[in-house]
């Protein structure tokens, strides 16, 4: 074999295993499992989208590919449906089951969360994971200096003063049916003396200004802490459960055994008081939801020994 043949050779044999190790690589990338988390576009679903692309990441090693910003639940199960997404971050029983399910409210919220899971696996092939453990349901708040002048702790507190109360309300709530005002009057006994109708992140502002005396907002809501608001207990229970938990289509479950596990810790790991500071950091101290889903997982090492 002569000199130069050799060389030939040896550059042959070279870009071969070039060629080979490139193609192991494109093989092993197309193989990783890429899963699609669906956010709608409140600060709280992008936060828990975050975690749960966060958690997969690190204990899976699996690709995930965040679709922010959708505008409802009803778009996001559209995503689930239509197969553009694997994961709806954030949904809501009493949401689902006036919006999706096209049925009547239903106040219990064990009953409500028998109807989704049931619903949901029957009629859409997907599962309803256990609430996260909190609630983001509306809620009516005063400044906490008003509550102790006033000796209010309950919506029906309220009664004694409401001809004179000015009510800051999200526009959206104002004509829902079943859980809107007409049905609040009726349900709870009194009136306030002005109703105002106003985009949801007003009402925080209005009430802390001393604008309104009483606003309606968000439970989950950041600003809560931000301006130490107190929320009035619904001790009638007027307000449908609005129990947060993730909704997976169940194609994507089977064809990754090791995901359903690594999930369900996530199950009741998130309380009201939780997932407010964790709002609060974002639309207060202005941190990105990634960095705070981060250091929600770290600062509980990732929940590990929960799935065992």
């Amino acid at each position: 074999m002569t000199k130069k043949y050799k060389i030939v050779l040896s550059i042959l044999l070279a870009f071969s295993s070039c060629l080979l190790t490139s193609c192991s690589l494109l093989g092993s990338a197309k193989s990783t499992p890429n899963i699609r988390i669906a956010s709608q576009s409140s600060t709280e679903s992008q936060i828990v989208a975050n975690i749960i692309a966060e958690l997969i990441n690190h204990e899976l090693g699996y690709k995930t590919t965040l679709l922010n910003n959708l505008g409802s639940s009803t778009v996001a199960h559209q995503a689930l449906i239509r197969n553009d997404a694997d994961i709806s971050a954030t949904r809501y029983t009493g949401t689902d089951i006036t919006g999706v399910l096209q049925m009547k409210s239903v106040k219990d919220p064990k009953e409500a969360t028998a109807i989704v899971k049931k619903q949901f696996k029957k009629r859409y092939h997907q599962t309803w994971f256990p609430s996260y453990g909190f609630a983001d349901t509306y809620a009516f708040m005063t400044t906490r200096s008003f509550a102790r002048k006033n000796n209010l702790n309950t919506i029906s507190d309220l009664k004694k003063i409401a001809s004179k109360m000015n009510a800051g309300v999200d526009s959206s709530w104002v004509n829902r049916q079943g859980d809107g005002y007409s049905d609040f009057v009726k349900y709870y006994g009194f009136d306030f003396k002005r109703v105002y109708p106003m985009q949801i992140g007003l009402v925080y502002d209005s009430v802390e200004a001393g604008k309104m005396q009483t606003v309606l907002g968000y439970s989950t809501d950041g600003r809560i802490k931000s301006y130490n608001l107190k929320i009035l207990e619904d001790n009638k229970q007027f307000f449908p459960p609005y129990n947060c938990s993730m909704v997976v289509n169940d194609s994507i479950l089977k064809k990754y055994p090791k995901l359903s596990p690594l999930l369900h810790r996530l199950d009741g790991k998130i309380s009201l008081k939780t997932m407010q500071s964790l709002n609060y950091q974002v639309d207060n101290n202005l941190l990105e939801p990634s960095v705070v889903a981060q250091k929600f997982l770290e600062k509980n090492n990732y929940f590990k020994g929960a799935d065992n």
